[in-house]
Parts: C-alpha cells; structure tokens; sequence
C-alpha cells in the first residue's frame, strides 16, 4: 500500500493559480493521478503521470489549464492549477497506481488514495 498526503488546496479568485502537492510513501508505485468530486457529483478523473517515463494524460476539461508534474527524488506529485474556473471547485484526491494494470483515466486503476484537499475558487 501507499500512503499519500495532499496540500495546497485553498480558495483563489477566477482565473488565479493553486499547485497541489502529493507527497507518498510506503510500496514503489509505477504511476500517480488526481482525481477530483464536486458535492452531489461524481468523482472525475483530471490527470495523471507515469512515474518513471512522466507521460502525462489529462481531462479535456482542463487541457491547457493545468499542468501535472512529478519529482521521482522527493516522491511527489504536482498539480499546478492555472485559469481556474468556479466549476473547478471540487475536493481534489490524488492516487497510487502500484502495478498500472487499469486505466488510469478511471478510478479503478488505482490501489492507493489521499485524503482530499478542497479547492474553492470563487467567481
């Protein structure tokens, strides 16, 4: 199993700019994605990476918006989140993908998950 703690969630104006950090431990992984739930929606993919290539995959939602980067010495994840929008509020998790068996478009593909930090970004 791997352990992950988010941070950097916070409130932002419309068109400001957050960078989420996900920082894991525990079993070696071989990819890692956010995810992200609005209240009353669904859980929603946003991006992902794989860990030692760095091929990236986002949501056509926030294609040239946000940018998903990984720094393999620190164990970490980034999400830089810029241009954001009212509808991006949403508690954002990221996740472990230990034998990148799935998809990892879809929440199934993961084995490990955070524990959320909210975005709030008012319009």
């Amino acid at each position: 199993q791997v352990q992950l703690v988010e941070s950097g969630g916070g409130l932002v104006q419309a068109g400001g700019s957050l960078r989420l950090s996900c920082a894991a431990s525990g079993r070696t992984f071989k990819a890692m994605g956010w995810f992200r739930q609005a209240p009353g929606k669904e859980r929603e993919f946003v991006a992902a990476i794989s860990w030692s290539g760095g091929t990236t995959y986002y949501a056509d939602s926030v294609k040239g918006r946000f940018t998903i980067s990984r720094d393999n010495a620190k164990n970490t994840v980034y999400l830089q989140m810029n241009s954001l929008k009212a509808e991006d509020t949403a508690v954002y998790y990221c996740a472990a993908s230990v034998l990148f068996t799935g998809l990892l478009s879809e929440d199934s593909g993961y084995d490990s998950w955070g524990q959320g930090t909210q975005v709030t970004v008012s319009s």
